[in-house]
């Protein structure tokens, strides 16, 4: 999946619009599988839910209360996935 294939969600008091019809906090970003990168004081951070991916490896920590934006690879319209449920 390229950039092109991810959308850019603003992050409003908090939360981001994961769905027309539902916000989620944007903490939650962080443990989604389909959160890519949080965008930090103009710059892009790779998501924390990508840890346990074996090509990722993240260990960079994201501060949710400065986070501008969060690139979403969320292309079916599914909205917030845990990555906890994969994982366990």
């Amino acid at each position: 999946m390229t950039d092109v294939d991810n959308r850019i969600i603003p992050v409003i008091k908090g939360k981001v619009q994961c769905l027309a019809d539902k916000k989620e906090p944007v903490e939650n970003c962080g443990f989604c599988v389909h959160s890519r990168e949080f965008k930090v004081q103009n710059r892009f951070i790779t998501s924390p839910a990508l840890a346990y991916c074996t090509k990722c490896r993240v260990t960079e920590k994201v501060d949710f209360t400065k986070a501008e934006a969060v690139k979403c690879a969320d292309w079916q319209g599914g909205g917030f996935h845990s990555i906890t449920n994969i994982i366990s």
